[in-house]
């Protein structure tokens, strides 16, 4: 075993040694603990479960006259409702 200096935020190190303490083991085991799971963490790529976003079935479709391939028309669109939107609040 090494011996080593840590520094750490003094609430971080509190809420440690109360939790060691609350385990029955001492701070060192939990730190040793931490630094096992991080560590071996890094080795063995964390498989994530696939998360199904929604689809919506919103049926619709754009404004007549709204052409999406020139920017500047959705641009114009949005200011419009962005004015509309504010004119709510005077």
């Amino acid at each position: 075993m090494e011996r080593t200096t840590v520094r750490l935020p003094q609430d971080l190190l509190r809420r440690a040694k109360r939790k060691a303490a609350a385990e029955g083991r001492t701070l060192t085991a939990l730190i040793e603990e931490g630094l096992r799971g991080v560590v071996d963490q890094r080795e063995k790529p964390v498989k994530r479960r696939r998360v199904v976003l929604p689809v919506s079935k919103a049926g619709g479709g754009l404004l007549p006259g709204v052409d999406i391939s020139r920017f500047s028309n959705y641009q114009e669109m949005e200011d419009l409702e962005y004015v509309e939107r504010m004119k709510r609040f005077k």
